[in-house]
């Protein structure tokens, strides 16, 4: 059984920051590519960052260049930094994670979901 819990969303003024975190427990033989993902009202789930287990990044365009995707392997645990937030980035953010426990191939897991309001 895998776990992923998302932690540090909230309400923050435009042009202000948040990081968010998303720590993954339980079997995990190998912890593969890991994201962020934000799903507005009404609009679909989309990509916002990924990173691949040896660092490698992507990110969305809507983002670049404001955000940052790190990772802790060691805690089993994906990093989004968030700088100059705009409106347009409040949405529920989901975390990711592609993880082998031990099984015929891996799964990809999903978290719980931590809402970022961007508002005055």
């Amino acid at each position: 059984q895998v776990q992923l819990v998302e932690s540090g969303g909230g309400l923050v003024q435009p042009g202000g920051s948040l990081r968010l975190s998303c720590a993954a427990s339980g079997s995990i033989f190998t912890l593969n590519t890991m994201g962020w993902y934000r799903q507005a009202p009404g609009n679909r789930r989309e990509l916002v960052a990924g990173i691949t287990s040896d660092g490698t990044t992507n990110y969305a365009d809507s983002v670049k260049g404001r955000s940052t995707i790190s990772r802790d392997n060691a805690k089993s645990t994906v990093y989004l930094q968030m700088n100059s937030l705009k409106p347009e980035d409040t949405a529920v953010y989901y975390c990711k994670a592609n993880i082998w426990s031990g099984g015929a191939y891996p799964l990809d897991y999903w978290g719980q979901g931590t809402q970022v309001t961007v508002s005055s």
